[in-house]
């Protein structure tokens, strides 16, 4: 196949809003703190060392940074464990489509790889991608294309030879800076404030294989 799914995971593989906004009110009443009322659409996306520091404020001293992202990551865990976790509508469908079809697939997220590991083995899921990035293997969070360069690499293509499957802003973003095409998830945004991306669905199970494929064939040309 001539072209790569790369998958955020928080909002278009899993509905995991409930359970990370709870990780965050566990955080701050642990550490007596207050969360700032538009904190959690704010930091949709974001890298814990860039929400704490700079949406809620708290510390700007690495380690407490770390101490605090690190906690925050095992309350989530706490949650999931506690709620229970489901793959959003669509989305096995999608997958086994893909896989059918012979698209390679890789998980490109700024969640930590714990919490990556845990869902898989909930799901049941796991053998659908064939490559894991995590906030832990970059250096720069998005709005910066990295995740996604590096998710490519981990297929074996370049960036421009994949599509982004994405739901938040600061993620449509950085897959645009990478080259990618890119599909928008409408979990977290309206569907219709998605105009930046290539295609914009409620599900994934709305697409087809032979649909994305002519992205790369008006592309190469073939």
């Amino acid at each position: 196949m001539s072209w790569g799914a790369l998958f955020d995971w928080d909002g278009v593989v899993i509905d995991s809003s409930r359970h990370h906004e709870e990780s965050w009110e566990r955080l701050a009443r642990e550490e007596s703190r207050v969360l700032p009322p538009d904190h959690f659409k704010r930091g949709f996306g974001r890298k814990n060392e860039f929400i704490i520091p700079n949406i809620l404020k708290w510390t700007d001293d690495p380690a407490e940074v770390e101490r605090l992202s690190l906690r925050k990551e095992a309350l989530y865990r706490e949650v999931v464990k506690d709620w229970g976790l489901e793959p959003l509508p669509g989305v096995v469908p999608w997958l086994e489509a893909l896989r059918d079809a012979g698209v390679p697939r890789a998980i490109a997220s700024s969640t930590h790889r714990k919490n990556i590991d845990l869902s898989l083995g909930i799901l049941g899921i796991g053998e659908f991608f064939t490559g894991i990035v995590t906030a832990e293997n970059v250096s720069h969070g998005k709005p910066h294309p990295e995740v996604f360069q590096k998710a490519a690499e981990s297929v074996g293509l370049p960036a421009e030879g994949c599509v982004v499957f994405e739901d938040a802003f600061v993620g449509i973003e950085a897959a645009r800076a990478s080259g990618a095409k890119v599909v928008a998830v409408a979990t977290t945004n309206p569907i219709e404030a998605l105009v930046d991306a290539d295609a914009a669905v409620h599900r994934l199970d709305e697409l087809t294989v032979e649909r994305v494929e002519t992205w790369f064939v008006e592309r190469t040309g073939s």
